[in-house]
């Protein structure tokens, strides 16, 4: 949730991240309403109930007559009182699920626009120059004896798939190598829940304009998570933290679960776009005015991963309308992938400010003791998708893969993935 005081200050910031957004600034007016609405409604029920407490006084002191007729306009104020307080609830629902329309606002200065309005920050690496046609992560994989596509969707269905062999060895390698540098980095590693109550989806803002993404357990009322960014927004809802020595940053290791609606027909070869998969996640807590130094510090942690694993990559600043509601900037990093000639998503980071929190109810005390609001940032380490990268990008004639010198502990020391025999 967006914080109040900025909307009652300054609307107008509010309705330009709207519009930068692409979506409608005429939410802010209808929030601002509710607000008022509910502020004067509270103020009555308030009165009411005060009148009432003072009432209930000159009733007890009362006998006789008097008392009967102080009792009979007793009942009349206890009436007032009931709907009052019946409006006040109605005013603060209203009120709720208009701040709940209004996506975080963006940080200044990010681009506006959709998904192809990105701003490239920075390339590093070159893409290799093959001398052979480079065949791509599926066929490489088949290849290896790694991925094993037709039998994941007879097991589970389309966009399924087993990792098998030298493929599994080789996510738990990437995910190993992420869990290792998160540590060294002082992140706490956690393994959290997959499934998650209603109020903590709804708390990091994954079930408004994505809610169809989500997997849903309707007899449980529970959630699947897509990323452990859910769960570890969740540890500490309800609690006040001390950031007096600086962030609290975790790193979870979990499975992870996408509908991916709307995307049928896009990627459907391959790991790329999948229902499930498998990934370390960065999440910090922080104090506000910590968040722009923290997300450079989380984008620094995913670049450090990818030059481990030798890949040439791209740098965006990600356009405001392509942003997740919770996100006020996100930055993506995009490996390049021979086959298709184009940069693909393999990480991203996004500063959530106080989006995240504010709704969770987690804060911290300030130099003063008094509890604030924290703030959120989370960023991918490695997941699944990276594999697809890794065998396109180290590939050799012969089908072989080579290995990146930072992945061969975890394969006995050997340097090269080979083909097996069918």
């Amino acid at each position: 949730m967006i914080d109040l005081k900025t909307l009652r200050e300054n609307p107008d910031l509010v309705r330009a991240s709207q519009r930068a957004r692409g979506e409608d600034p005429a939410l802010v007016d209808a929030l601002l309403s509710a607000d008022e609405r509910r502020r004067s409604v509270v103020s009555r029920a308030d009165t009411l109930r005060g009148e009432q407490k003072t009432f209930g006084k000159q009733v007890g002191r009362a006998q006789g007559e008097e008392r009967a007729a102080l009792l009979a306009k007793g009942k009349e104020l206890a009436a007032e009182v009931k709907a009052a307080e019946a409006e006040q609830h109605e005013a603060d629902a209203e009120f709720i699920a208009a701040q709940r329309r209004i996506s975080n606002i963006i940080v200044d200065g990010i681009p506006h626009g959709g998904e192809d309005d990105y701003v490239v920050l920075k390339h590093v690496g070159q893409p290799r120059e093959f001398t052979f046609t480079p065949k791509d992560h599926l066929e490489l994989g088949e290849g290896l004896g790694a991925i094993d596509m037709e039998r994941g969707a007879k097991v589970a269905g389309s966009r399924f798939y087993f990792l098998t062999g030298v493929g599994a060895q080789l996510q738990l390698a990437l995910l190993n190598l992420a869990a290792q540098q998160a540590t060294a980095a002082g992140f706490t590693m956690m393994i959290p829940p997959v499934l998650v109550r209603p109020e903590i989806m709804e708390g990091t803002g994954f079930l408004g304009a994505h809610a169809s993404e989500v997997y849903r357990l309707r007899d449980d009322d529970q959630y699947l998570v897509g990323t452990s960014e859910v769960p570890m927004a969740g540890y500490h809802s309800d609690e006040i933290l001390d950031l007096a020595h600086g962030p609290k940053r975790y790193a979870g290791w979990s499975t992870c679960f996408r509908r991916e609606a709307g995307s049928y027909g896009k990627d459907t070869r391959g790991i790329i776009r999948v229902h499930q998969f498998d990934k370390v996640e960065m999440f910090t807590y922080c104090k506000p005015e910590d968040t722009e130094a923290e997300h450079q510090r989380l984008l620094a942690w995913e670049e450090e991963m990818l030059a481990k694993v030798e890949l040439p990559y791209r740098v965006i600043d990600t356009a405001a309308g392509d942003l997740g509601s919770s996100a006020a900037r996100k930055f993506d990093c995009e490996a390049w992938l021979p086959t298709q000639q184009t940069y693909r998503e393999v990480t991203s980071t996004s500063n959530c400010t106080t989006f995240q929190a504010r709704r969770l109810s987690t804060r911290y005390r300030d130099a003063d003791g008094k509890p604030q609001v924290a703030a959120t940032l989370n960023g991918t380490l490695a997941t699944t998708r990276w594999i697809v990268s890794i065998l396109e990008n180290h590939q050799q004639e012969d089908g072989s893969v080579r290995l990146p010198v930072a992945l061969r502990p975890f394969f006995g020391g050997e340097d090269t993935l080979k083909p097996i025999n069918r």
